[in-house]
């Protein structure tokens, strides 16, 4: 027999279904709640609404876990390179060897831009912001691509997903290239994704960037560890455009302008921020931890803490490991990375905030490590933006294959005026 919740109104008992996930969280289905009561249920802001059922990526804020298709992350993490996850996370299993092949050539081969959209980029101000760059070109994309993409048999999204990951990192980096006033430069065919979007950002056509195997590693694993993150706010953006059959690139392009978001992409730029704040006012890393915990000076720590996970963060202690491996090997000498640190120890050994459970999250070392590796503070949301996209490439799949898939709708409750009359604009 299956489980059920009652609901009382006025009297009258209502038996709601109880659905248990793969993982045994379980939730009240309340999809005909309205049409049986007449009622809808208020969760503003949707903290306790499960909007869908989804196969992606596992969540346990309270044990600090993360899954993708059943993996952990701590395992794709050490183990698997970014396009490996993006596949598993876009196509639901591992690739082996001929997949992983096919897959990477079809990248390769779907990373330059068409002529004309080199042209799009002289159109914006010298002072556009990068994310604005990058949600506009993933739209005009549509033109150029979807004629060559057909997206409703596998092999046509296959492509179209190569296409659309492959583009995203050339589009970052013409972005930047764009805003310097350097010139663009091409992808190179014998680099794997990390390294090549490294190439694409600093090379200049006398002279090659040369990464590191530290550098590329960091990077790739702050790719990995942002590949998705369940129904956050830019992917509950992403599966809401595309319930209305909206196509690949339209979706994606709204995911990006929802991290565009301070609160959603821009927490690790504020990060350094903090970290400028607190050279720039000549404070020690333990005074402006003091600060913080008087809540009338209004100080706020920057990448401490995370709305899901009550207790830590487990792609911050990934990045941690790599962010001070990074830092050791590169010698680098920067005021703020050693600022970072000492906010770390500070914090850490101070119980007003681990009693709190307010651990680094991944913001935090990710801010740490786009620094260390020369990428500005004003790409760091992009950056978040490319290591997202497998995640809502992913999402956008799995909303277009259901074939009982609705409109996203919420419904609201109306707190305006009551019935009014019209007046004619002299009596107004």
């Amino acid at each position: 027999m299956s489980e059920t919740a009652t609901l009382i109104i006025d009297g009258t008992s209502y038996e709601l279904p109880i659905v248990t996930g793969s993982e045994g969280e379980r939730a009240v289905d309340i999809s005909a709640l309205r049409s049986t009561t007449g009622l809808i249920t208020l969760d503003d802001g949707y903290a306790n609404t499960g909007s869908c059922r989804s196969a992606i990526t596992f969540i346990d804020g309270e044990q600090g876990i993360l899954r993708y298709r059943g993996v952990p992350i701590e395992d794709l993490a050490e183990r698997s390179s970014f396009i490996e996850t993006a596949e598993l996370l876009i196509f639901g299993e591992l690739p082996d060897t001929e997949q992983r092949d096919d897959f990477r050539h079809l990248l390769t081969e779907n990373s330059w831009l068409h002529r004309d959209m080199r042209d799009h980029f002289d159109a914006f101000p010298t002072n556009a912001h990068p994310m604005s760059i990058l949600s506009a070109m993933i739209s005009a994309l549509q033109s150029h691509d979807l004629p060559e993409h057909h997206f409703t048999d596998e092999n046509g999204f296959r492509e179209a997903a190569a296409s659309l990951l492959a583009k995203t990192r050339t589009i970052a980096a013409a972005s930047y290239k764009s805003h310097i006033g350097q010139p663009i430069m091409y992808p190179r065919y014998d680099l794997p994704y990390a390294e090549n979007f490294l190439h694409m950002m600093f090379s200049v056509p006398y002279r090659d960037y040369e990464t590191t195997p530290e550098v590329a590693h960091a990077l790739n694993m702050f790719l990995v560890l942002h590949a998705d993150h369940e129904q956050n706010c830019s992917t509950s953006t992403v599966r809401m455009v595309a319930s209305s059959r909206a196509n690949l690139y339209a979706s994606i392009s709204s995911g990006v302008n929802a991290l565009w978001g301070p609160l959603h992409g821009g927490a690790n730029m504020g990060v350094i921020e903090m970290l400028e704040q607190i050279r720039d006012g000549s404070w020690t890393p333990r005074q402006y931890i003091d600060r913080v915990k008087d809540r009338r000076s209004g100080v706020k720590l920057m990448g401490f803490g995370h709305r899901v996970y009550r207790n830590f963060d487990p792609r911050a202690r990934i990045l941690k490991e790599a962010a001070h491996s990074m830092l050791d090997a590169m010698h680098i000498t920067d005021p703020l990375l050693d600022i970072a640190r000492e906010v770390e120890q500070a914090a850490l050994s101070d119980d007003y905030f681990t009693s709190r459970r307010l651990y680094p999250n991944v913001d935090f070392y990710s801010g740490i490590i786009l620094r260390a590796i020369g990428i500005p503070v004003d790409m760091f949301t992009v950056m978040f933006a490319i290591g997202r996209t497998p995640g809502w490439i992913a999402h956008w799949k799995e909303v277009s294959d259901n074939q009982r898939q609705r409109i996203y709708r919420p419904r609201q409750i109306y707190t305006g005026e009551n019935l009014s009359e019209w007046r004619p604009r002299a009596e107004r």
